[in-house]
């Protein structure tokens, strides 16, 4: 995912993102636990965009303040 995919994104959109990373961030967690997880990159990668919603989510934010 891409900075400037989440830019133009209501605050609602970012929060149905970010809840859908989490559960996803949740799932890998249990495959990794379990010994089933195949792409142990994609726990980084979950991580990274997790950050990237809640940064732009914070700007929004800002930006109205």
């Amino acid at each position: 995912m891409k900075v400037k995919e989440l830019v133009g994104k209501t605050k609602d959109e970012l929060s149905t993102k970010l809840a859908d990373l989490k559960k996803e961030q949740f799932n890998l967690r249990f495959q990794k636990a379990t010994g089933q997880l195949e792409n142990t990159a994609r726990v980084t990668q979950v991580r990274r965009d997790i950050a990237r919603v809640r940064t732009a989510l914070h700007k929004q934010a800002a930006a109205k303040a």
